[in-house]
């Protein structure tokens, strides 16, 4: 089942407080990046970060979800209608999300 865009615009309203939050459509899901560097995704219209550490003491209680088969697990996001909740989470795992590689040039 993939992702709608109806929920993925609903998340983007949720993190609106936050500067540079953008996404990239990839199979019918939704890559989320902070200021750079991809945080998590969209994944069957379900916010799944990476399970970093700050992440993981941020929600205690998450579950571990693949977001497609054969995928590494994240973390399900289940407060995605608490703002102040997923800004603070966004801001407390972008320091441990590594830089993205430079890309070659040809």
């Amino acid at each position: 089942m993939a992702s709608s865009k109806e929920y993925l615009e609903f998340i983007s309203e949720q993190l609106s407080e936050l500067d540079e939050i953008t996404y990239r459509a990839m199979m019918g899901e939704f890559i989320i990046y902070y200021r750079g560097k991809i945080i998590g995704g969209i994944y069957d219209d379900r916010l799944l970060v990476k399970p970093t550490k700050a992440a993981v003491s941020y929600m205690p209680t998450a579950t571990y979800e693949t977001p497609y088969e054969g995928a590494k697990e994240m973390l399900l996001v289940d407060e995605v209608d608490n703002r102040e909740f997923l800004t603070g989470l966004f801001n407390a795992m972008y320091e441990e999300l590594p830089t993205p590689k430079p890309k070659k040039k040809k």
